[in-house]
């Protein structure tokens, strides 16, 4: 198999902006997904006092959400493999604006559940499909970049969230927080609408025997014509087509459509398989039940805890949340290509233990104290916002971008739909008993269990996760199948692409 490093040459430092601008297209569905989330977080506030509803109740609603997305990352894998990768981001678009109209309109807590619900199902679908997209369109000199704008744009979206909080909490009670949530039918309904004009991902193309078509976006997604033509050739071996074929239209075996993928990934996966399989599931799960939905979802009553009272400046220290996470995620999609995914992951996980530790400490010293520390308030501050400066430099974005070039073709959507699920249980696990937990173990006990959790997190990325930076994506099961520990292998491909 020709490396696609070998046919990059010399031009592997050029960057392609038609590719680029599809990838940034595609992510913006995961903004609407990081509004949701964010503005949540305010929203209950508002929501809680309107409906009268009790913590068990804001508990629920907070993760509804996720539990129905993992119906829909489950079903988007599927989906993408029959009608495509585009026209999934589509329907996840229309999913998100029937959720969005609903939560907006939320005359009762019943409803407001039903359009979480049926949001959370399009949450499942952009999760899944906006990294696996970017990365089948992405030349391997920029996927890390590109795979990582969908996390950058989450954090966007969070932001946004937070600052509607910030200025639709100034409308009247039972205006304010429907607008807040109801304005995301907007962006929803103008993606579904632009998303059709993008080009579909070459790879599913190749799935489909549709050759000809997917030599011509390749040529328009690479950087060189050079380029162009050995992805193609590393696409068509992958899909099992002879690379020297010159067909714009074959038929392949049903199995490379999606047939039996669920039997190589689940009950008869090699070695391989296996290894790629873990990786994504550890890295997913690890990525929530490290605590960032408890610091992005929760921050007001965090803020709350350590002193803050004004509603106004909750919101206000909740923006800044928002705006660290995509602060240091822009940072993280600038260097994943250039100091590579190990590095990064490890580094972001060892500085959340620290900023957790410290977290939990001064959150306790203000529990067990009658008056307000100042001291122990601002060290609060800045130790939620030191935490989620280090889990958006590295375990935010690369979650996304790892768990999107690992697989191999004919089981890439459905792997990826895999480890979204995991996600989104640990996503609803986190959010629907943090309130529950920090009851039973105070919240400054809950930091310091999120920071334990987080050194198994580091264990675990250092022993089983090998970098993948440079490697196209047909060569990841070569790269999973080495007899090697993966940390070795981490260092080996380190030293090449420092060659």
């Amino acid at each position: 198999m020709v490396s696609m490093e070998d046919g990059c040459g010399e031009n592997q430092a050029r960057f392609n902006k038609y590719a680029c601008t599809c990838a940034m297209v595609a992510s913006m569905i995961s903004i609407i997904f990081g509004y949701d989330t964010g503005v949540m977080s305010g929203a209950m506030i508002f929501i809680k006092e309107d409906l009268k509803i009790n913590d068990t109740q804001v508990e629920v609603l907070a993760g509804i959400l996720n539990l129905c997305a993992l119906l829909g990352s489950l079903a988007a894998g599927r989906t993408s493999d029959y009608i495509g990768r585009r026209y999934t981001i589509v329907l996840a678009s229309i999913i998100f604006l029937l959720g969005a109209v609903l939560m907006g309109y939320g005359p009762s807590y019943a409803v407001l559940i039903i359009g979480r619900c049926v949001a959370g199902i399009g949450v499942g679908f952009a999760l899944m499909i906006a990294p696996v997209y970017s990365a089948e369109i992405s030349s391997p000199s920029s996927r890390g970049f590109l795979t990582s704008l969908p996390e950058l744009c989450i954090s966007l979206g969070i932001l946004l969230g937070y600052l509607s909080n910030y200025f639709f909490g100034k409308l009247t009670l039972k205006l304010g927080w429907r607008m807040m949530l109801g304005i995301a039918a907007i962006p929803s309904l103008a993606l579904a609408f632009g998303i059709v004009k993008m080009p579909e991902s070459p790879r599913w193309l190749v799935m489909q025997g549709r050759l000809g078509d997917a030599k011509k976006i390749l040529l328009q997604v690479s950087n060189t014509k050079e380029e162009a033509e050995a992805r193609f050739r590393d696409i068509k071996t992958a899909a099992g087509i002879d690379e020297n074929c010159l067909e714009d239209i074959v038929k392949l075996p049903s199995k490379n459509c999606g047939e039996g993928v669920w039997k190589e990934l689940l009950l008869r996966p090699s070695p391989s398989a296996r290894w790629i399989l873990m990786a994504a599931i550890g890295i997913h799960f690890f990525e929530h039940a490290t605590g960032i939905e408890a610091v992005v979802l929760y921050s007001p009553r965090i803020f709350k805890t350590a002193g803050i009272t004004s509603k106004d400046k909750l919101l206000l220290a909740t923006v800044g949340v928002g705006l660290t996470k995509a602060t240091f995620i822009l940072i993280a999609t600038l260097f994943l290509d250039k100091f590579g995914r190990r590095r990064l992951l490890l580094t972001s996980t060892g500085g959340m233990v620290l900023a957790l530790t410290v977290l939990g400490f001064s959150l306790t010293v203000v529990e067990h104290s009658e008056e307000i520390l100042v001291w122990a308030l601002s060290l609060s501050i800045v130790a939620t916002y030191t935490y989620v400066a280090f889990f958006s430099i590295g375990l935010g974005p690369i979650t996304w971008v790892y768990s999107s070039e690992i697989f191999p073709l004919k089981l890439r959507a459905q792997g990826a739909s895999i480890g979204v699920a995991v996600n989104r249980v640990m996503n609803a696990v986190v959010s629907m008993s943090f309130i529950s937990i920090y009851k039973a173990i105070t919240i400054g006990g809950s930091f310091f269990m999120f920071a334990g959790i987080s050194v198994l997190a580091w264990g675990f990325f250092y022993f089983f996760l090998p970098e993948t930076k440079g490697k196209s994506l047909e060569e990841m099961e070569v790269l999973f199948s080495k007899n090697t520990r993966p940390r070795n292998v981490g260092i080996e491909t380190q030293q090449r692409s420092n060659v």
